[in-house]
């Protein structure tokens, strides 16, 4: 499907499902050869990196944990700025090896609020995979130390991605239009 409508906008394909399963696979491979000789955490944040974070965990090929965390910051296509926790992580993070596993990184403002967050519970270290990264949107300091794919500073919708709740379960990557 090249082009979809998503309540009352218009978004087309930019991002081949194809594409992005390979973007999945070099950084599983890439999570496989740093984190080898340990057993990291990777902390899934809901609701937008389910489907990342699935393909990425069949494509990790070692032995790990997985823990989920769910927090909003988004309003039609707008941030509010303000991240929300609707439900928190639970696994004893101390001394343990962390990975991030973010769907999107556009302004920072929610992994610089996680990565804060999960500070106070003195983990070994603490990385961020992200999906994808929106450059040119980045508000704060934070450095992914694993980046599947740049986009440009498009609303973008689409494997895990929404607007309102609707188009999270496309396998393709779609932005929207002013059509």
């Amino acid at each position: 499907m090249e082009k979809l409508k998503i309540k009352n906008k218009v978004f087309f394909k930019c991002i081949d499902h194809s594409e992005i399963l390979a973007a999945v696979k070099k950084l599983a491979c890439q999570l496989k050869r740093d984190y080898n000789k340990d057993i990291p955490v990777f902390m899934v944040i809901l609701n937008g990196a389910f489907m990342f974070a699935a393909d990425l965990l069949k494509e990790f090929d070692g032995m790990c944990e997985v823990e989920f965390i769910a927090v909003s910051s988004y309003r039609g296509t707008e941030s509010t700025g303000v991240v929300e926790i609707k439900s928190d992580f639970t696994k004893n993070i101390k001394n343990r090896r962390v990975v991030i596993l973010e769907d999107i990184v556009d302004s920072g403002t929610t992994i610089s609020f996680l990565l804060q967050k999960m500070e106070k519970y003195e983990p070994k270290d603490i990385q961020v995979a992200t999906l994808l990264l929106k450059p040119d949107a980045l508000e704060t300091d934070v450095k992914p130390g694993y980046v599947g794919i740049e986009v440009p500073n498009d609303f973008i919708v689409g494997y895990g991605l929404d607007y309102d709740g609707y188009g999270r379960n496309y396998k393709d990557i779609y932005k929207i239009t002013d059509d």
